[in-house]
């Protein structure tokens, strides 16, 4: 039988398990990932597990070959989130990072991240060249663990701990739990949950257990996957926040204090307005994905700040911050980085710094949304992921693309823009659709955005309507 191509997605190689996702092809990827590093002239890798089924196992054999490579591999005593890996490689000044995660994708799956020596995402052209060193044939003769463990190839490390550490340095903890507000934390059975027990004892912890089920839910801390957490929001008024993260924390879902969900266009023009305004970080750029609002472009002018609009994905972000001082960067799907961390989306990290905003300004979260209007306007965003046939799919992105919408639905197209989809805006610079396909599955994303929820919808409905879906 010929073995699969291994191809790394947006985010790492994602696979179901125990179909695609197999000890034998873990192996493979990790032996790719050797010869790559040998290559740099690196030898210590931190690996980290998240919650997922097996991660334990995948884990020790990408050490085991590693270690056949005499690579040392740094290791956690348990489960950590992929921000703990990154942040790791940084303290520890390791090579490499790699987490066995698919992050938000469902339970069924598993996946193989590579993060760099600094902190973040690999690059894109390093994520290639890994890609084109995985052998067809799965790696033999592997050192069992005990072995590497006697010839020192094998370290453990506390990496939680490490991590903790890093936020007490960096955040008012004592503010945050003394503040007259109560937080409601939901882990989605994700490898946030240890940490943010330890760090916020006080919040009322949802899906905080190790369930490797996710109780069949994919970890994808968005509203229509969080109800029982705006739920238990809106009938607890001591509640006024409510944080939720993605099977590896590095997303972050967040609500208000009526239990509605705060999505991350909103939460990433909070994180400017708090750097710029509350921190006194008046240098520096802002990245956004092509997905992201038009909002934050606006704000950043407003502050006088250089901004930059990338392809979609985290790794596009993280190589621009690696290179340039970057005040805040992120993506419409809850990956959000700021500076004074690492150039890593970090979910905990996020809500960490929403919850001081709050504390230090004594503002509710809609407070501090009505002040980002107030600079602005207000808006609404959203987003459909239609299942479509793939050759449909395809024909819809070429006709946005070679032949766009004049008009949509009541709207007159006044602007067309193309970097990794294609954004119609209507009637001005407020309203606007955007189409882009999955790269991997028969989906089209379609996004919008529009004066409320009731427009954004209507654009949404008028678009679907438009391309006939």
């Amino acid at each position: 039988m010929n073995p699969i191509k291994i191809k790394f997605g947006t985010d790492g190689w994602r696979a179901i398990i125990a179909q695609e996702y197999t000890v034998d092809n873990v192996m493979r990827v990790a032996e790719g990932t050797a010869l790559w590093l040998k290559q740099q002239g690196g030898s210590r890798v931190v690996i980290g597990y998240d919650c997922r089924f097996g991660g334990e196992l995948f884990t020790e054999a990408t050490a085991r070959v590693l270690g056949k490579h005499g690579i040392t591999s740094l290791l956690a005593p348990a489960f950590i989130s992929t921000p703990m890996v990154s942040l790791g490689v940084v303290k520890t000044e390791a090579d490499l990072g790699i987490v066995i995660t698919a992050s938000h994708n469902p339970p069924s799956y598993n996946g193989f991240k590579l993060k760099s020596r600094l902190g973040g995402p690999s690059i894109p052209d390093d994520v290639t060249a890994v890609e084109n060193l995985i052998p067809d044939a799965v790696p033999t003769d592997l050192p069992e663990m005990d072995e590497l463990r006697q010839q020192g190839l094998i370290e453990e490390h506390d990496f939680e701990q490490i991590y903790l550490d890093h936020v007490y340095a960096n955040f008012d903890m004592d503010l945050i739990r003394n503040a007259d507000f109560g937080i409601a934390y939901d882990a989605m059975y994700g490898a946030g949950q240890s940490a943010m027990i330890k760090l916020l004892p006080e919040a009322r912890h949802l899906h905080c257990e190790y369930n490797p089920s996710f109780m069949g839910q994919a970890p994808e801390p968005i509203g229509r996957n969080l109800t029982q957490l705006s739920d238990v929001i809106k009938k607890d008024p001591k509640l006024q926040l409510g944080i939720a993260n993605d099977g590896d924390a590095d997303r972050i879902g967040l609500f208000d204090e009526n239990g509605d969900f705060v999505d991350s266009h909103h939460i990433l023009l909070l994180l400017l307005m708090y750097q710029y305004e509350y921190k006194g970080i008046k240098e520096g750029e802002v990245i956004l994905t092509f997905s992201v609002t038009d909002k934050l472009k606006q704000l950043a002018e407003k502050y006088g700040l250089e901004y930059e609009v990338t392809k979609i994905g985290f790794k596009y972000i993280a190589e621009i911050m690696a290179e340039r001082n970057v005040i805040v960067g992120g993506e419409e799907s809850g990956g959000l980085a700021v500076s004074g961390h690492i150039p890593e989306r970090d979910g905990i990290w996020i809500g960490l710094m929403i919850a001081e905003y709050m504390a230090k300004t004594g503002k509710s979260l809609n407070d501090l949304i009505k002040d980002v209007y107030d600079k602005v306007g207000s808006f609404n965003c959203d987003r459909d992921d239609v299942h479509v046939e793939n050759d449909r799919k395809w024909e819809i992105v070429k006709q946005a693309e070679e032949n766009p919408f004049k008009k949509i639905g009541p709207y007159t197209v006044t602007d067309v823009k193309h970097v990794d989809g294609t954004k119609f805006y209507l009637d001005g610079e407020d309203r606007w659709l955007m189409v882009r396909p999955s790269g991997t599955e028969p989906v089209l994303r379609v996004y919008a955005q529009g004066a409320d929820a009731a427009e954004t919808r209507k654009i949404l409905d008028a678009g679907r309507a438009e391309m006939g879906i």
